[in-house]
């Protein structure tokens, strides 16, 4: 289970640095990833995109603040500068 492992491994469960805060940082990332994706309407490498007017450009960190704690992540930006997710 993986509580268990991060317990063996002498990873606390909650507070800075905790299971439950690089859990956070890992869905917030994941939903931003399919948010640009619906944005910019293609693909990442998808070859659809190359001259589409819009791309994926990089990312910004940004701090958001949750329930477990302020979590740090990196958010998807795009060339026109429109994506918030």
């Amino acid at each position: 289970m993986l509580v268990d492992r991060a317990r063996s491994a002498g990873l606390r469960l909650t507070g800075e640095g905790g299971l439950l805060q690089m859990l956070t940082k890992r869905v917030l990332e994941s939903v931003f990833a399919g948010e640009i994706t619906d944005h910019v309407s293609y693909e990442k490498h998808d070859p659809a995109g190359k001259n589409s007017g819009n791309s994926r450009n990089g990312t910004r960190a940004m701090t958001v603040l949750t329930d477990v704690g302020p979590v740090q992540v990196r958010v998807p930006r795009d060339t026109e500068g429109g994506f918030e997710p």
